[in-house]
């Protein structure tokens, strides 16, 4: 007897260990500062724009990418009102855009990391492979943010004023920013 319902094949988790292990050391610090920003504002998960955040910050590379300086500075203005108003509807609610199947309560790996955030490491890493490099570094995991436009990092940008679309389609290919890895 078929089911009614067809079974989904299900993309496979990467551990929390073997993302950070496909990183480079500069983009495992942008990983860990995002951490220590979601747990000092009261953030149950690491999101996107924590990421988005702590990528801004520490990589001169992301920021070339996302524009001339005025830009940059409008969305750290954004990314800095989430924690006195800005986002603050985004508090104990789970970041999910749907990029990737909802990981399991059990998978105590990944807690504390928001689907959209594993589903942009892990096309972190699958970038960083498509263009030769052994780690994956800020630009790629830009990349991938810039890439799912239901995620929180994408609403900060284009509140803005960052033209997300353009950004994404200039980010599309590896190649492109291949010597930044």
């Amino acid at each position: 007897m078929q089911s009614p319902t067809p079974r989904v094949p299900r993309r496979p988790v990467a551990t929390r260990a073997e993302i950070e292990a496909g990183v480079t050391a500069e983009l495992a610090s942008v990983i860990a500062a995002a951490r220590r920003r979601a747990l000092r504002d009261g953030d149950r998960q690491l999101d996107t724009a924590h990421l988005l955040h702590s990528l801004i910050e520490s990589d001169p590379h992301v920021r070339s990418d996302l524009g001339p300086g005025p830009q940059v500075a409008r969305v750290l203005g954004y990314l800095v009102q989430r924690s006195i108003g800005y986002g603050l509807r985004w508090q104990g609610s789970v970041e999910d855009s749907g990029a990737m199947p909802v990981i399991r309560e059990a998978d105590v790996e990944l807690s504390g990391w928001s689907p959209s955030v594993v589903a942009a490491m892990e096309g972190a890493l699958e970038r960083a492979q498509r263009r030769g490099a052994p780690l994956a570094s800020g630009v790629d995991l830009l990349a991938c943010l810039a890439a799912d436009p239901e995620s929180r990092a994408v609403e900060v940008l284009r509140r803005a004023g960052v033209d997300v679309a353009r950004l994404a389609g200039r980010m599309a290919h590896p190649s492109r920013h291949a010597s930044r890895g």
